[in-house]
């Protein structure tokens, strides 16, 4: 057994053995000793503790020294009824504190009871089920805020877990002491009832059995009840006191002693109205004007005294910024936090500030919590930390998204006004001023509150400023999300997988493919918006074909047709027929005639005039979708889909292109327009 085991063995064995065995007064005198330095030792370690948790045995500790006390509290009761000598601690107490005085030691004993009972015991018990109540009830709180952290990439999961568990522990801890405070007020009880019956028992038994008169009787057991009862209520006092200190401890940086000195003498002012009071009381009142005049000019001259040293600590505090920033110019390797360059930026004037403020209501961080969430969900793809600054050189009410540090869009907004959008039928216009939605740059009208209501009556699409700035910034993000796709963050995924997978990994990677070659698989799915949320399906289909090809582009198409229920799902609506756009057979023919094969892979060399031709027929065909408000489809075969998607991503970036084998048999297809070379 180690050391501690047997000592911890021994404390709560030995108050068992002192309730049967009697103990000699000397041996006594070392146990209470014994007790008296615990109960110091648990105080002390109470009141300098940095937070509440820091003493999470308190609840074990406080059952352990009350057995132990109480376990004392007998042998001393004993050793009073039967031989009137309770040893020399129990005597002094009862003589020196008493003054060998039974009324003035009755009435000290007293008012210690009342103190331990009305106001720390009753105290701490009240505290301890508040805080335990409110402890419980702030739980989903911090696991939301943590959450929200974790998605922000403020923390990492290591400090999540780290934070989750810390909370558990509060929980835990002041349930505990919920209960613990009780212990302490049965521990008083228990004392007062055992007192009670020490002088009853003791003049009982020195009127009957030793002969004496009943004053004598009182004179030396009522001493020795008194002391053996301060003896028991003192160290109980301090395990009460170091109860409500835990309980009430408010600040986790630092412990008591600086908190409380830190907040009475933070302020030169306080003290100087302190003293000129304490001066006036002293001049103007009968008081003795020397006790209170010298408190006064102590208070003056300390708080003389804190606002010098709080200057010279300003005036410090100001070089040492002024040097920090020095040296960090003059620090060859500070060029190179200058490099890096975040993912994902939203910089926006002053006016929007509030939106992404907190205290001011502000919900925007949120928003961006959730679009990290949402794409996560739709796309099976973790966004970078999302970064959001004010920049005092953009206007008040615009805003602008950077991707990697170069803007790619931007958008301005009219703070305290709602966004109105008509879907094409309203029963009548509203006035306002007109502008252009940022996401899709439809048509718009900014309305103020009063308006709100009624655009929404007529049939008007109405949205308040931050989700304005949430969808842009969502739409953004779909856009560039495959040039946001790291080889790092392909190999979390590819971790992820492996956990479950773990042959199709070892069979995948490296010994096919390498990380690099299935980062762009992956990106060339995410930039037509294909879920790579099933990477299992992903990742057994180019394992598949990998052998036959390293192809990425081709190994994409055979992907894309392994997930054909997804994109079925994703563009063509169950039980609805979906009107598309078809390519003519004499173009895909010229198509795969202009396919030129490389080391490096395949191109398309098509003659200008002939692309010329189609990019003016898919003009027309596609602009019939658009006026039915639908987005232009257009169905290849399969071969050719990556070629002409390629030939028609600069010029058509909103249309899809699908292959047949990219169709679930049950998708009901319409097509409305062939794509020609016009000539």
């Amino acid at each position: 057994m180690k050391r501690q085991d047997m000592i911890i063995g021994l404390f709560v064995l030995c108050p068992i053995l002192f309730l049967i065995i009697p103990m000699s007064p000397v041996v006594l005198d070392f146990l209470i000793a014994i007790n008296m330095g615990i109960a110091m030792l648990t105080l002390f370690s109470s009141l300098f503790s940095t937070e509440a948790i820091n003493m999470s045995s308190f609840p074990t500790l406080l059952l352990m020294t009350t057995l132990f006390r109480l376990s004392l509290n007998v042998s001393s009761t004993r050793n009073i009824l039967l031989t009137g000598y309770a040893g020399n601690v129990v005597q002094t107490f009862g003589q020196f504190v008493g003054g060998s005085n039974l009324v003035v030691g009755a009435i000290i004993f007293i008012v210690l009871i009342i103190i331990q009972f009305m106001v720390i015991n009753k105290g701490s018990e009240r505290v301890s089920e508040v805080t335990a109540r409110f402890t419980l009830d702030a739980m989903p709180g911090k696991q939301m805020a943590i959450d929200a952290d974790l998605n922000t990439g403020a923390i990492t999961d290591a400090e999540a877990r780290e934070r989750r568990q810390k909370i558990q522990d509060e929980a835990a801890f002041f349930g505990s002491m919920d209960g613990a405070t009780k212990y302490v007020k049965g521990d008083a009880t228990a004392g007062l009832i055992i007192t009670f019956l020490n002088f009853i028992g003791g003049i009982a038994l020195g009127m009957l059995y030793q002969g004496g008169t009943f004053n004598d009787a009182l004179s030396k057991y009522a001493l020795l009840t008194i002391g053996d009862g301060l003896v028991s209520q003192i160290p109980s006092l301090m395990i009460s006191l170091a109860t409500g200190l835990l309980v009430t401890k408010a600040s986790k940086e630092s412990d008591v002693s600086e908190l409380v000195l830190g907040q009475l003498f933070s302020a030169p002012r306080v003290l100087y109205i302190v003293g000129g009071s304490l001066i006036g009381l002293g001049i103007f009142t009968p008081l003795q004007w020397y006790i209170f005049v010298l408190y006064g000019i102590i208070f003056i001259i300390v708080g003389r005294r804190m606002a010098d040293n709080m200057g010279i600590r300003e005036i410090e505090s100001e070089i040492s910024e002024e040097e920090s920033s020095a040296d960090e110019i003059r620090r060859p390797e500070n060029v190179t936090s200058l490099l890096q360059v975040d993912s994902i930026e939203l910089e926006f004037g002053y006016g929007i500030i509030p939106l992404a403020d907190v205290n001011q209501g502000g919900d925007l961080l949120d928003r961006v919590v959730m679009i990290r969430r949402q794409i996560a969900l739709e796309l099976g793809s973790v966004v970078p930390m999302i970064r959001l600054r004010d920049n005092i050189q953009l206007n008040p009410n615009q805003y602008v998204i950077k991707i990697k540090g170069v803007p790619v869009s931007e958008g301005e907004i009219l703070f305290d006004h709602y966004m109105a959008m008509s879907p094409g039928y309203v029963e009548e216009e509203i006035s306002g001023i007109p502008t252009f939605e940022p996401s899709f740059h439809l048509p718009a009208l900014w309305i103020t509150e009063s308006q709100r209501e009624r655009a929404e009556s007529l049939g008007y699409t109405v949205v308040d400023p931050p989700s304005i700035i949430a969808t842009h910034l969502t739409e953004v993000i779909r856009a560039h999300l495959g040039e946001l796709l790291t080889r790092q963050d392909v190999q979390n995924l590819i971790n992820n997988v492996q956990e479950t997978n773990a042959t199709l990994i070892t069979e995948l990677v490296p010994k096919s493919l390498s990380v690099g070659e299935i980062q762009k698989i992956l990106q060339n799915l995410l930039d037509e918006g294909i879920s790579i949320r099933d990477l299992v399906t992903i990742f057994e289909t180019i394992a598949d074909f990998a052998s036959t090809t390293r192809d990425t582009d081709v190994l994409t198409e055979y992907a894309r047709q392994s997930l054909k229920r997804a994109i079925s799902n994703k563009f063509f609506p169950k039980n609805e027929m979906t009107s598309v756009i078809t390519l003519d057979p004499v173009i895909e023919q010229k198509i795969m005639d202009s396919v030129k094969q490389t080391e490096q892979g395949s191109y398309l060399a098509l003659d200008p005039d002939v692309t010329r031709g189609i990019f003016d027929s898919l003009r027309v065909e596609s602009g019939k979708l658009e006026d039915l408000g639908k987005n232009p489809i257009i169905i290849t075969s399969p071969i050719v889909r990556m070629y002409f998607k390629k030939l028609t991503e600069e010029q058509f970036r909103d249309l899809i292109v699908i292959s047949y084998n990219e169709i679930e048999t049950d998708v009901e297809l319409q097509s409305v327009g062939m794509v020609t070379a016009q000539t």
